[in-house]
């Protein structure tokens, strides 16, 4: 169990690492892509502290664990206007799926939305087991988002 937990950690740590090497410079106008790359930064900075929990490698502290959901919970609506019409362009990670089919990059992320909610009511009950699934459920949303819409 403790390492199904630990892989997408591990995972999201790498992408995290990987999102840090910029060969190429946004050069949009708005920087769209900037300014997505840099909340998913802070996203991911948000995320590991709770991924380190879940998978049993620091002290559940409900309270203290609670304020770092609450956080995260504040971020997660937060990139989706970073997807404008225009902002398919070079150095993105996003596939062209995000564009032309966004109904489905739209329940991608109503199911995030969800996991995440779902995330927040577990933390406000302050038992850990309850936690893990959560973060695991919101993990797998994150996942399966990535699948469909993001190269690797």
């Amino acid at each position: 169990m403790a390492l199904k937990r630990a892989l997408p950690l591990a995972l999201l740590l790498c992408l995290g690492l990987t999102a840090c090497f910029e060969p190429i410079k946004d050069t949009h106008p708005d920087q769209v892509l900037t300014k997505r790359r840099a909340l998913f930064k802070q996203y991911t900075r948000a995320l590991e502290p709770i991924g380190l929990v879940a998978a049993g490698r620091q002290e559940y502290k409900p309270d203290e664990f609670l304020a770092l959901v609450l956080d995260l919970d504040k971020l997660s609506s937060k990139p989706w206007v970073y997807f404008p019409a225009d902002g398919n362009y070079p150095p993105t990670h996003a596939k062209p799926a995000v564009w032309s089919q966004p109904e489905a990059f739209q329940l991608a992320q109503q199911k995030y939305q969800a996991a995440m909610h779902e995330l927040v009511l577990a933390a406000q009950g302050g038992k850990l087991e309850p936690v893990q699934r959560a973060v695991d459920a919101v993990t797998e949303a994150c996942k399966a988002c990535h699948k469909d819409f993001r190269y690797e």
